[in-house]
């Protein structure tokens, strides 16, 4: 085998960094680089980035504490943002859904907005980065749900409930470190609701964010593989966005999909923020992930413009690196095309169909 092993990844956040920039530069950071951020289309395609789920996710207004000072310093308990109302996320995210049809038209097939799973399978055959749309926090639907069956007809496949702070369907994990991801009540009569339409749809439920409540409603209602799609072991860095070894039995026992978070400070056993962080614990978390979800369970969620990245990886350019560390802690060929593009396939056809 030549080159690296594609990958298909289950989170970034390109499309709100492209959405908080300057209109008149979007087009050159995404098909040229610019130097800033994590990806862009000239490293994704020298670097094996083979197609993800990209994220809509509508920032909070600034709150005026310095949240990475905190978080490069353990321990830490940030308080929940405070709720975004649907007239506020909805503009937001119907941009972030242009941004990215536009990022389509332009990269003049380099990219393109999958649907389904043959749709993602025939875009990577071809050599294209294949593209679905995410939703981090579902505030621009409103309680009628009339909204999501409009973004489900552009293309939305994947959705959590919640990005930490609390929605009209559910209440996320703060951002603490020691913590328990047990920091509340579960989902809404509204947020089950959700669920069971998304379950109608199609629409992969997204448990990364979710507080434990939460997480156990979504497996008490759907019946679908249950997915984090950006989350790690708690039992190696206690912070409260990770999952603990009960939640990553239940998500086996439903055939589901965890996919490793790049995030230094959801790595890290000390819970630093900081980039000055190597392969050992990305390697701890995944052997333990594998180990309590099996070999067929396991992907990449790596948070790419969404998180403090440790340096040995950097940004999209390094997958290789961390490929070549895969191969070097023992894991095979077989092995790393399921964690690197296959298991999520096979998983979105699961959820999906064919």
């Amino acid at each position: 085998m030549t080159g690296p092993i594609p990958v298909f990844d289950g989170h970034n956040d390109l499309l709100s960094r492209l959405w908080r920039a300057d209109a008149a530069k979007r087009d050159r950071i995404w098909l040229e680089g610019d130097g800033s951020g994590h990806l862009d289309l000239p490293r994704m395609r020298r670097s094996g980035f083979a197609g993800g789920l990209f994220a809509i996710w509508v920032p909070s207004p600034e709150a005026g504490a310095d949240i990475d000072a905190l978080m490069r310093d353990p321990p830490f308990d940030l308080p929940l943002p405070d709720p975004v109302g649907t007239d506020a996320a909805q503009p937001a995210a119907l941009a972030m859904a242009g941004i990215l049809m536009r990022m389509e038209r332009v990269s003049e097939g380099a990219l393109r907005l999958c649907r389904s799973a043959a749709e993602i399978r025939a875009c990577l055959d071809a050599g294209g980065i294949a593209a679905v749309l995410h939703m981090e926090g579902a505030e621009a639907i409103g309680p009628d749900l009339d909204a999501l069956h409009l973004l489900h007809a552009v293309g939305l496949r994947s959705l959590g409930p919640v990005w930490s702070r609390p929605t009209i369907f559910g209440h996320g994990v703060p951002f603490r470190f020691p913590g328990d991801p047990d920091t509340g009540p579960g989902l809404t009569a509204l947020g089950r609701d959700l669920v069971r339409t998304c379950d109608t749809l199609r629409i992969v439920i997204d448990l990364s964010h979710l507080n434990a409540a939460g997480f156990d409603d979504v497996a008490a209602i759907s019946t679908a593989p249950l997915v984090a799609s950006h989350s790690n072991a708690h039992a190696i860095c206690p912070a409260s966005r990770n999952l603990t070894d009960r939640q990553l039995a239940i998500i086996r026992e439903r055939a589901g999909l965890v996919g490793l978070n790049f995030a230094a400070a959801f790595l890290r056993p000390d819970g630093r923020r900081t980039v000055e962080t190597g392969w050992d614990p990305l390697l701890r978390h995944l052997d333990h992930l594998i180990a309590h979800l099996g070999e067929d369970h396991v992907g990449i969620g790596s948070d790419f413009d969404g998180a403090t990245i440790p340096e040995c990886i950097g940004d999209v350019a390094g997958l290789p690196a961390f490929e070549a560390a895969l191969r070097a802690h023992g894991y095979d060929t077989p092995l790393l095309a399921k964690l690197l593009h296959g298991n999520w396939l096979s998983l979105l056809e699961r959820v999906w169909g064919a």
